[in-house]
């Protein structure tokens, strides 16, 4: 499947296996002590880097901007991503989710800071995503299931995606996005504005100390 022809591609086992599966129970660990730390008030809910449940797009449920784990496979995967899209790519961010029987995740395109993305399956009960190939909005989508350490690449600010109702437990996914380097304001953009990656998102704008 091409995916300068479709805009999308499907990759089986961009990562291993036993590696999806360890980051999936790194994650579940980070979501157990988060849990405790906010409600014993350790940390206030509205601090970021231990993820948080306020997530717009999918409420209540366990969601992290800029994991440095997540993060870290942000760069580690982009010379996967450059090989199966034949573009060169600047990471931008990583956003991982846990989610939760009754999740539903709606038709939507991406902000520009997603431009290329990749969803990876770390794993849990399988999810499929929906997408839909023409660029129009409303069509009729293509159904995608992916097994863990699979990944969907697609063009985030071109084709809705969406996930309906999820009937599991638990489904562990992390979104890896890009920018194209050819873009405007790739170079701005770099790491979603913030200095390096692994920071969480209140540092976007931050200029670090000349030395």
């Amino acid at each position: 499947m091409s995916f300068k022809k479709n805009k999308y591609t499907v990759l089986k086992s961009a990562i291993s296996p036993e590696l999806a599966e360890f980051v999936y129970q790194y994650f579940l660990n980070k979501r157990n002590v988060a849990r405790f730390l906010f409600d014993q008030k350790y940390l206030s809910p509205f601090t970021e880097y231990y993820g948080v449940w306020n997530d717009k797009q999918v409420p209540n449920t366990y969601s992290h901007y800029g994991d440095i784990v997540m993060d870290t496979l942000l760069h580690e995967v982009k010379p996967v991503m450059e090989k199966h899209t034949g573009l060169k790519l600047s990471e931008t961010y990583s956003y991982a989710r846990i989610y939760k029987k009754g999740d539903v995740l709606a038709r939507h395109k991406d902000r520009y800071s997603c431009e290329i993305s990749t969803t990876l399956n770390l794993g849990g009960e399988s999810w499929p995503i929906y997408l839909d190939p023409t660029g129009r909005t409303g069509q009729a989508g293509i159904e995608v299931n992916l097994d863990p350490g699979d990944m969907l690449i697609y063009s985030g600010c071109e084709l809705e995606h969406w996930r309906e109702e999820f009937k599991g437990k638990d489904c562990g996914q992390v979104f890896l996005h890009y920018n194209k380097t050819n873009s405007k304001t790739a170079k701005a953009n770099q790491f979603d504005k913030r200095p390096f990656i692994g920071l969480p998102s209140w540092f976007k704008g931050f200029t670090l100390p000349k030395k």
